[in-house]
């Protein structure tokens, strides 16, 4: 598929994606309760490999003009910088497999600017519609043609980020019926024309960001997550030794994860590291939890610990609060209880080994 065109002109002009065998999917993956309508739906056929590397070279007798070339080269670095997952990347390669096209011999329909097919997992095709061609609606105008680019062109950056876009497996953004939050993605039905707001967009918008995300994973434990997610998360604790003698210490250890939900795709069950984990404490029979200290990393990735020496027993829970910065939703640990005993005493807590010396 391609971002159609949101032009000034009356009609639209379609932005047809050739997509050979593979149907589009109205299926969307995508949690609800998110600010936009939520992730990029996706397209059948699956996503590619992990970071699987696409050599791309020019198609002989449709080689682009040399602006063009620059354009699509700089979409092709702008997906890789902004995939924001471990996403495939798009390499220009002289003996690349995947043929990219410019010129009357696009594929494209009627009304299409640019155009694709994805064959996963061998590659992909592409093609942009060449400088003058003549529609129902006008005449195409590329900026990169002129040396100041005039109002009604299309920006061929922008367009070739959104086919490589579909080439990872996006499908159009679904937006309000007002556009207003046109901005939250590059991989729209219609594309824009200067000097409209998201004419010259050489980035993945977050929606397009949280479809890849959720289709290829994020590129590590401590990444951030697209804010057009929302997901939930899950905290645990435990404590060891669970029983002390008063003035010994015990290490409390926390995990951070993504939920486990089938509708988080590659997500699910994600350790989450390098966020801020606080440790709370309060005296069993009350209900009022004090905060103690930040958790410091553990040696594992999702897991904070923090050494206690309580005098009495304690209960210990760890928080994790949202941020605005990321779309993962803050969780609380269930409490775990570390109990003291002292030496002397007619007897250990319950269930509690102890030794005194």
């Amino acid at each position: 598929m391609t971002t159609l065109a949101r032009s000034r002109h009356p009609l639209r002009a379609i932005h047809w994606q050739a997509i050979g065998l593979v149907a589009l999917l109205g299926l969307s993956l995508m949690p609800g309760g998110v600010a936009a309508h939520g992730p990029d739906p996706s397209l059948s056929g699956g996503p590619f490999g992990q970071n699987q590397v696409l050599r791309y070279r020019w198609r002989v007798g449709a080689e682009p003009t040399s602006a063009i070339k620059t354009a699509i080269r700089a979409g092709a670095d702008a997906a890789n910088a902004t995939r924001a997952s471990k996403a495939a990347t798009f390499t220009y390669d002289a003996a690349g497999a995947n043929l990219i096209g410019y010129g009357i011999g696009a594929t494209c329909g009627v009304n299409g600017l640019a155009c694709f097919t994805r064959t996963v997992p061998n590659g992909f095709t592409m093609w942009l519609r060449e400088q003058g061609h003549v529609f129902d609606w006008g005449t195409m105008k590329w900026c990169q043609a002129y040396s100041v680019a005039p109002n009604g062109c299309y920006d061929a950056e922008t367009i070739a980020l959104d086919e490589f876009g579909h080439v990872e497996g996006l499908n159009h953004h679904v937006n309000f019926a007002d556009d207003s939050d046109y901005g939250d993605a590059n991989v729209q039905t219609y594309s824009r024309t200067k000097p409209a707001t998201g004419w010259n967009a050489h980035v993945f918008g977050r929606c397009d960001i949280a479809t890849l995300q959720l289709l290829y994973d994020v590129q590590t434990w401590t990444a951030k997550y697209s804010t057009c997610l929302n997901l939930s998360t899950t905290l645990a604790i435990s404590a060891s030794p669970t029983g002390i003698l008063s003035g010994a210490s015990t290490t409390l250890t926390a995990t951070l994860k993504v939920a486990s939900d089938a509708s988080y795709n590659r997500l699910a069950s994600n350790p989450v590291a390098g966020r801020t984990v606080t440790l709370q404490r309060r005296t069993p029979g009350t209900t009022a939890w004090v905060a103690v200290a930040t958790m410091p990393a553990g040696s594992t990735s999702g897991t904070y610990m923090l050494t206690q020496r309580p005098t009495s027993d304690t209960d210990y829970r760890a928080v994790f609060g949202a941020s605005s910065t990321e779309g993962i939703n803050g969780s609380a640990s269930p409490a775990v209880r570390v109990y003291v005993s002292t030496c002397g005493a007619a007897a250990a807590k319950p269930s509690i080994q102890v030794q005194c010396l």
